[in-house]
């Protein structure tokens, strides 16, 4: 039996090929993303507890994996309401002024959605650019 390069074994090796370019490609899809990374300590400093709009106020000692820290206090909110979270630096503020590193939204229910324009469970984050957390010397 004769095989010619344009048969079955060019289409076995196209096949192989495909299958090792896969697996390198999925091998190399790492995320930078900070929402998949673990959020660094933080402290809820204020909370409202009741109405359908509700502020809570966290802060931070550095300004990386601020979307992480984001999730994980809204992960942590169960009652029905609109959510606006403010994340300030722990440091560089003054009395009447925050250090404010990033801003979020997040709606629980239909009273979250009315609060927010969100949808239920919806959120939106953005950091503020510029900002930074100074040292303490």
């Amino acid at each position: 039996m004769t095989i010619t390069s344009g048969g079955p074994v060019r289409i076995l090796r196209l096949g192989a090929i495909a299958a090792v370019a896969a697996l390198g490609l999925a091998a190399c899809s790492g995320s930078t993303d900070d929402s998949k990374a673990d959020a660094p300590p933080y402290k809820i400093v204020k909370q409202d507890s009741s109405g359908n709009s509700r502020e809570v106020t966290v802060e931070v000692k550095a300004d990386k994996n601020l979307r992480a820290v984001f999730d994980a206090v809204t992960g942590s909110l169960t009652e029905e309401a609109g959510y606006w979270v403010s994340i300030n630096c722990s440091t560089g503020a003054t009395k009447s002024v925050d250090n404010r590193l990033a801003n979020g939204r997040f709606a629980i229910g239909s009273m979250g959605e009315a609060a927010t324009g969100l949808k239920d469970k919806g959120s939106e984050f953005s950091t503020n650019k510029g900002s930074s957390c100074p040292d303490k010397t």
